[in-house]
Parts: C-alpha cells; structure tokens; sequence
C-alpha cells in the first residue's frame, strides 16, 4: 500500500495527461466517479494543439504540460494519471510526461500510470524501488530498469504514491485511484468494484445507501 499520507492530500484537482494514440479505454472508470465526487479533472497535452486518441477522439488539453510545470507546487493537485499509449513503446515523444511524474512525486502529489505510461515509470527510474506491476513483466524488463524484484502480478499495486496497472484492467486500476483519495472506502469500495468488475447486482444497494 502506499506510504503517502491521505492527511497531506487536500487537492481537489486531478490531472490527466492526454496525448496521441491514448488508450481510450484505461481512464474513463476513474475520471467519470472522479468527477461525480467532487474532484475537478483537468487535461494535460503536450501542447495546446489537439490530441487524437487511439480511438479517434480529439481532445483539446485545459492545460500544456510545460504550464503544469510551471505552477511550482501546485497545491490543488490530487492526482496526475497517464494512461496508456502506442507512443510509450516507439520512442521518446512522452517522455517528458514521465519528467513530469518524478517532479510532481517529489511534491508529494501521486502518480497513476496504465499500461504503456508504466514503461515509461520503469525508464525514469521510479518503479526500481517501489512495489508495481504492468501488461507483463517482460514488457517493463526491456526497459532495462532495475525494479524488476518488485513486479507484482496483481491487476493492479500502490505503493510510494505511484498507482501501476495493466492495459485490461481500468476497473483495478479506477479501484486504486478511489481507495488511495478516499472517493470509496470499505465497504463501498469493494461494492463499487464488485459492480463494474463482475457485474454484481447485489453491490449496487450497498453502494448508493
């Protein structure tokens, strides 16, 4: 579990970086119950322009990740969430998300990755010490990191602040976010992930009482 007090999180903001080929799929569970409880989600592209996701949406960032940089210590900021892409894997266009994600951990702001963003955790060096897991081990090994003794097969891991996940498993991965902010907790957390992971009619009561 993560070793980031919920006491020192007081943000109400959460960043979502948006870039092209963004694996439609991997966030929409975490920003839309994000959404829904009170945090505002603000976009984070590379630069003003619009993005194209893997599934053809165009999304227009609210912000540019060298403003993101530029707000010193962002003290509205919960969460920064990358989601998976095609570009993580062909080369270093998204790198400077991950620079991003180092600096913002260094504030004491946590970081949630999906997919393909946890190679790009694995390259700037912050999963060599912290309990994580991704697609499947070998994928973060070719990074050449050196946290591989801490590869968890589990749908999803938090640990120091940084929340990893693999490509099927935006439920998990929304699951985490929710536990690691106190959206859901209890009872109601496990209620909330009964119903959107296994389709559980009997979680829905519990859920909304």
């Amino acid at each position: 579990m993560s070793t980031m007090s919920m006491s020192t999180m007081t943000g109400k903001t959460v960043y979502l970086a948006v870039y092209d080929t963004l694996a439609d799929w991997e966030t929409g569970y975490a920003t839309a119950h994000l959404t829904q409880n009170g945090f505002t989600v603000r976009t984070v592209g590379p630069g003003a322009g619009p993005v194209t996701t893997m599934g053809g949406q165009r999304v227009v960032p609210d912000i540019t990740l060298s403003e993101l940089d530029q707000l010193g210590e962002p003290g509205d900021a919960a969460l920064f969430i990358l989601p998976g892409a095609s570009l993580w894997d062909t080369g270093d266009d998204l790198a400077p998300f991950a620079h991003a994600a180092r600096r913002l951990l260094g504030l004491g702001i946590p970081v949630a990755a999906i997919c393909g963003a946890t190679a790009g955790l694995a390259r700037e060096g912050l999963l060599d010490d912290r309990a994580h897991t991704s697609a499947v081990s070998f994928y973060l090994d070719a990074t050449g990191y050196r946290g591989g003794k801490h590869y968890r097969d589990a749908d999803a891991v938090t640990d120091g602040g940084v929340i990893t996940a693999g490509p099927t498993e935006p439920v998990a991965f929304a699951r985490e976010i929710f536990a690691l902010l106190g959206v859901y907790e209890g009872e109601k957390l496990d209620a909330w992930y009964r119903l959107f992971k296994n389709s559980d009619a009997s979680a829905f009561e519990i859920l909304n009482s």
